[in-house]
């Protein structure tokens, strides 16, 4: 299949997936509160930092400029 059929380079599909993780990461450390409603440190300051860095990083792996072969 023909590379340049597809709308993203490799490099912004894997710089995505890491996104992706990064924003996964964030609801799991908002879920690892201990407070009651995850009214804690980890889900009301970390948690949602971390989830917001993943989104952000998500556009800039959208955006990125691909190497021309």
């Amino acid at each position: 299949m023909d590379h340049s059929q597809f709308p993203f380079s490799k490099k912004n599909y894997r710089l995505m997936l890491i996104g992706i993780g990064i924003i996964i990461l964030g609801f799991v450390i908002m879920g690892l509160d201990s407070e009651p409603h995850g009214f804690g440190f980890l889900g009301l300051t970390l948690g949602p930092i971390v989830t917001l860095a993943g989104f952000i990083f998500q556009f800039y792996a959208i955006f990125a400029h691909s190497e021309k072969k």
